[in-house]
């Protein structure tokens, strides 16, 4: 069974306010087992919304609409679905008091536009709306049903989670999906796809998406089956044909970050980290510190932007300096043993490189970094090459060092 989206404003078309309802219900249907097939956006003008409701019930049994139901001129959401289904507007009684309750708690005077939202389509179900003032609507034609809600994101989720996607599931006739998503990093996503092998072998089970990023490559599987369980046990064999084959590049089976992922290794064995960063700038303390309860495995960073702040905050020789350069395998290292050192925590990374657009030389060119690995144990630091994009390669090169922490403390629980 199909399901579609109508998203209703001028204020999307313009950009001027981001279609986020659009995204989250469909979220939440697919974690409902349904999958969305089309999400339209439409202005606010008549004969273009009649026109995006006749496709929509020409291709879909579910469709569900956001926006255009306040009580304002250019508000014709109401009666545009109205004038479809040849209803009538009447009063509804139980609404105009809700209505009324809701401004007098609020200490404001009601004016003679707010009444206007307690007269309803008179064949359709209302689904009142406890965080607002405009109810919802519910049209069945034949097998066909339209669920008409307010575009304020609160007021829609609650009428969603509440009334219509229960209501979906008790009509819903189709295959069930489910998805899972795989996020992997140190690996460009061409590489990723040769890797994985035959593509159809895993698409016997479930759909397969690339969704690449700054951060990495995040693979999302997404199953059908008869019911949820069937589409479970179809997304388990996708999962493990792809495991398979770049188990080693997967850091998590869920839409998190590197950085939260990471923590959760280092807390799980009480291990703590410091970090040292010359071209990242702080950008990898600030990834981690965004992370609720980072106190636990966070010992503190140095930016060490200057050589001279290498080498008197880490203990970088000035030899060294002068001899491979600051961006260099050796500095990267010994800046990672300075801040373990430094901070007394039992691993830590470092960055040192260039990251554009300028200062590039043949041997160096902007996009180089040398990451670097400090443990009780081991110092190691790793040669990477990206792009000319400054910001973007902030960001590569803060996604590098984490990689490197990770893959070492996979190597350690191994």
């Amino acid at each position: 069974m199909n399901i579609e989206i109508i998203s209703i404003g001028d204020e999307l078309l313009i950009g001027q306010t981001i279609n986020t309802n659009a995204g989250w219900m469909g979220e939440q249907l697919l974690n409902a087992g349904m999958r969305v097939q089309w999400v339209s956006t439409v202005g606010d003008e008549y004969d273009h919304l009649v026109d995006a409701l006749k496709l929509a019930e020409s291709r879909a049994d579910f469709v569900l609409m956001t926006g255009g139901l306040g009580p304002t001129h250019d508000d014709i959401t109401k009666k545009v679905i109205s004038d479809y289904f040849k209803a009538k507007l009447i009063l509804d009684r139980r609404v105009l008091k809700m209505v009324q309750e809701r401004f007098k708690k609020r200490g404001i005077v009601m004016v003679k536009a707010n009444e206007e939202q307690a007269m309803v389509p008179d064949i359709a179900e209302i689904i009142i709306n406890k965080l607002g003032t405009a109810p919802g609507l519910i049209f069945r034609k034949g097998n066909k049903n339209f669920y008409v809600m307010p575009g304020v994101p609160f007021e829609m989720q609650a009428m969603m989670t509440e009334k219509i996607i229960p209501d979906m599931l008790d009509r819903y006739r189709g295959a069930f999906s489910v998805r899972k998503t795989l996020a992997t990093t140190g690996i460009p996503e061409s590489t990723l796809f040769e890797t994985m092998g035959d593509m159809a072998k895993i698409e016997r089970f479930a759909r397969v998406a690339f969704l690449p990023d700054l951060a990495g490559v995040k693979i999302r599987l997404t199953a059908a089956g008869q019911d949820h369980d069937h589409a479970r046990r179809n997304l388990e064999e996708a999962e493990k044909l792809v495991r398979s084959t770049i188990e080693k590049f997967i850091f998590a089976d869920d839409d998190i970050k590197l950085e939260e992922a990471i923590a959760r290794m280092l807390a799980g064995n009480r291990k703590t980290l410091a970090i040292a960063e010359s071209c990242t700038g702080g950008l990898i303390s600030h990834q981690f510190t965004n992370i609720p309860g980072s106190s636990l495995i966070f010992m503190g960073s140095v930016v060490c932007y200057s050589n001279a702040a290498k080498m008197t905050l880490l203990g970088v020789p000035r030899e060294m300096l002068v001899q491979f350069g600051s961006v260099s395998e050796q500095v990267a290292g010994a800046m990672a043993e300075g801040a373990r050192k430094r901070f007394g925590a039992d691993y830590a990374i470092s960055t040192t490189g260039i990251a554009g657009p300028s200062g590039g030389t043949p041997d160096k060119p902007v996009g180089l970094v040398y990451v670097g690995y400090a443990d009780e144990q081991e110092t190691v630091a790793s040669r990477h090459v990206f792009f000319q994009d400054r910001l973007g390669n902030k960001a590569r090169f803060s996604q590098a060092a984490m990689n490197l922490l990770r893959t070492k403390l996979l190597s350690r629980e191994e």
